[in-house]
């Protein structure tokens, strides 16, 4: 975005906006927070036409504004509206946080308990199966012994 438009929407003047972006220069350092616009890159864009008569042109070169200059903006400006998306930015940022820190926690302690649950239910059904598989064995050996008595009569 261009100074002009975020000095409208903070409810700024385009010079107050660019005296404070000076002013705080190292917080906008490096091209993913803002950039000047070239004279060459602005009169090939569609957001300038130059009108006759002075005072009606852009005297100073704009600055564009990446998403993170958009943020850092808002806490270099001191309008009600640049505080209040600030403040807005700050509760987004600890929500994100706060539901990236907890949620996968929850849920995977939620799923390490049902796999032990399973694992429990597993063994018991398992140990139930052996008992009775002992017990039908016991039964079959009682039954082939008392053929075999049976039969030597």
């Amino acid at each position: 975005m261009l100074d002009f438009d975020l000095a409208e929407i903070y409810g700024v003047e385009t010079r107050v906006l660019k005296q404070s972006v000076r002013r705080n220069l190292k917080r906008f350092e490096g091209d993913d927070f803002m950039f000047e616009l070239t004279r060459d890159e602005l009169s090939r864009s569609q957001i300038v036409t130059l009108n006759k008569g002075r005072g009606s042109n852009i005297k100073y070169l704009p600055f564009a504004f990446t998403e993170l200059g958009v943020a850092m903006l808002s806490s270099v400006l001191s309008s009600d509206t640049a505080i209040e998306t600030n403040r807005n930015i700050m509760r987004a940022f600890v929500a994100v946080r706060q539901q990236l820190l907890s949620s996968p926690v929850d849920r995977v302690t939620e799923l390490q308990n049902e796999i032990k649950e399973l694992k429990e239910y597993i063994e018991e059904v398992f140990s139930d199966y052996n008992d009775i598989n002992e017990d039908t064995q016991m039964q079959l050996e009682l039954i082939n012994q008392t053929l075999a008595e049976l039969h030597a009569f």
